[in-house]
């Protein structure tokens, strides 16, 4: 919406900023920071006074998790709104990636959100059933991968780059389809499963979608796409604006959510971000870079994969418990002490990951 002011930049120069990406996604990143900061302890006090009891706590936890009750949850919804908001003033609305991620933002969030809502109406950790759950899930990330098939249009739509090597793509072709639904589906999960401590999952998902952001707006300009030997995907330099609003809203949310959390994000917030990171990683054909950015994720989505596989063949756990922080809390780590050392681990992978893009 403010880009339209670059219109008068002959009348005004200095409305030309207007027109830059680099400056409006800065302008995302702080207009949703505020949004969250200061809307925060209001928006906490209606979610306590319509949820009571707050969001139900596993009882097969860790005994000191059980001090968290009464908390309120959903608190991802104002993740939402805020970057929703902070999109619609900075980005440019004519930009197809930005519907199209912005769609798989709102979805997810609308099935974590009712996800959370079962939770505290039926007052137990359940839920949507996983089979529920995954068919909308899907049906939403099929949508999405028809249309950047679609925007592509051509012989890289169906392709998957390798990192590390200059430009180097793999043709999957029909195969690219499952592959997509995997990684968006699968990232909403996997950030989902990490959301287990206070201010656990905001970092990791900060810095991977710092990549993201960055990988958006080299691939987006045809000049930096040529140097640094990666595709060149016309008009995804936009999601810079949209990396930039969900790193806003997250850290705004983080203030709030630090331990002891004044507020839980629950599925609303973890879902919705997981299925956006997904897409910004597709959108801008770095998929397999996700694997390394997001590598807490898939550390937390492999343990459980594991824990329970072990289980239902060898009736035996590999790990205390499952997801891999709650193994450390068993090991006697401190909360704070999992939460800081998770946070390093995924500013060292976003590092890695963005190394990639010289590394060819």
């Amino acid at each position: 919406m403010l880009y339209l002011l670059s219109v008068f930049s002959s009348s005004l120069s200095a409305l030309n900023v207007f027109r830059y990406i680099t400056f409006r996604t800065g302008g995302a990143i702080v207009t949703a920071f505020l949004i969250v900061v200061l809307t925060g302890p209001a928006f906490i006090r209606w979610l306590k006074a319509r949820q009571g009891a707050g969001q139900p706590i596993r009882s097969d936890g860790p005994a000191t998790h059980q001090a968290k009750k009464g908390t309120p949850t959903m608190g991802g919804l104002l993740i939402v709104l805020a970057s929703l908001v902070s999109v619609l003033l900075w980005g440019r609305l004519d930009n197809p990636y930005l519907w199209i991620t912005a769609g798989v933002f709102v979805g997810f969030g609308l099935i974590g959100f009712a996800d959370d809502y079962l939770k505290l109406t039926k007052r137990n950790t359940a839920g949507i059933s996983g089979k529920k759950r995954l068919m909308i899930e899907f049906a939403i990330s099929l949508a999405a991968c028809a249309g950047m098939i679609w925007l592509e249009n051509g012989s890289m739509a169906t392709t998957v780059t390798i990192p590390f090597f200059k430009n180097m793509f793999i043709d999957i072709g029909w195969f690219y389809i499952p592959f997509v639904l995997v990684v968006i589906v699968g990232t909403a999960n996997a950030v989902n499963l990490t959301d287990g401590l206070d201010g656990l999952v905001s970092v990791p998902v900060i810095m991977a979608t710092l990549v993201f952001m960055v990988i958006a707006y080299v691939a987006g300009r045809g000049d930096y796409a040529a140097y640094l030997h990666i595709h060149h995907v016309k008009q995804a330099g936009e999601l810079a604006v949209f990396g930039g609003a969900l790193i806003g809203g997250t850290l705004g949310f983080l203030w709030y959510n630090a331990h002891p959390a004044k507020v839980f994000m629950g599925d609303t917030g973890s879902l919705a971000l997981g299925g956006a990171l997904g897409t910004l990683a597709v959108a801008t054909k770095h998929e397999l870079v996700l694997a390394i950015a997001g590598g807490v994720f898939v550390a937390e989505a492999l343990s459980d994969i594991i824990q329970v596989g072990s289980f239902k063949l060898r009736g035996k756990r590999v790990f205390l418990m499952a997801p891999l922080h709650h193994h450390f809390e068993k090991k006697g780590w401190s909360e704070t002490t999992v939460v800081v050392r998770f946070w390093i681990v995924s500013i060292l992978l976003a590092l890695a990951a963005l190394a990639t893009l010289k590394l060819r």
